[in-house]
């Protein structure tokens, strides 16, 4: 299974490393089609954080470039931000473009080397590439543990929708039931849990908030 798991995120480390080699340091870099897109995303992953929250720690699963650290310093004076990617050339970027914010640090892994307040997963759910519905579902909540036992008070993702028009789904895509996964993470992560699915896109987001 761990050998399973490696094979997979090399395979999805190289499909990032393409795009951010094709189109840089933007939206599209990581696969998104738009900078609002983006930040509408980050938009509702963030409403994870307490509100009037100042002063917390935050880990990034799958950060890319770290445009998530350009967002939260925008609205936060005091963050702790690790960022984590499998793709070696995501984090090689992101180091270059923050360096010197002490805020933020980069590691190239698969999770956290520290635990934090709150964890993020934005998009690392999406391209499954050839791999079938099983073996992504077993990556998806594997990760998901991996944000659970990571993420002191809670921890959000995002994910495309089985909603999605049938004529504009992608076989390369993993399009998640997000009933199913709402079910998942209040049987097995919080009783607190809210599903985001009224913002304009063909996903949802969850957001598990922890007992304090």
């Amino acid at each position: 299974m761990q050998n399973d798991r490696s094979e997979l995120l090399v395979e999805v480390a190289g499909y990032y490393a393409t795009k951010l080699a094709a189109y840089g340091e933007t939206a599209r870099g990581v696969d998104w089609s738009s900078e609002a897109g983006q930040h509408l995303r980050f938009e509702q992953l963030c409403r994870i954080v307490n509100e009037g929250a100042d002063g917390f720690s935050l880990n990034d699963l799958g950060c890319g470039y770290g445009a998530l650290l350009d967002f939260l310093s925008g609205r936060y004076t005091r963050v702790s931000y690790l960022g984590v990617d499998v793709s070696e050339e995501m984090i090689q970027a992101a180091c270059a473009r923050h360096q010197g914010r002490a805020e933020g640090r980069f590691i190239f892994a698969a999770r956290p080397d520290a635990p934090a307040d709150y964890g993020i997963a934005s998009g690392i759910f999406n391209v499954r590439l050839d791999r079938t519905n099983t073996e992504w579902q077993n990556y998806l909540q594997t990760t998901l543990d991996v944000l659970h036992e990571t993420s002191r008070q809670g921890f959000a993702f995002n994910c495309l929708t089985s909603y999605s028009d049938a004529d504009k789904m992608r076989s390369d895509l993993y399009y998640a039931d997000p009933c199913e996964l709402f079910d998942l993470c209040k049987r097995r992560y919080a009783r607190n849990v809210a599903l985001l699915h009224d913002y304009g896109l063909y996903e949802f987001t969850i957001l598990v908030r922890k007992d304090s």
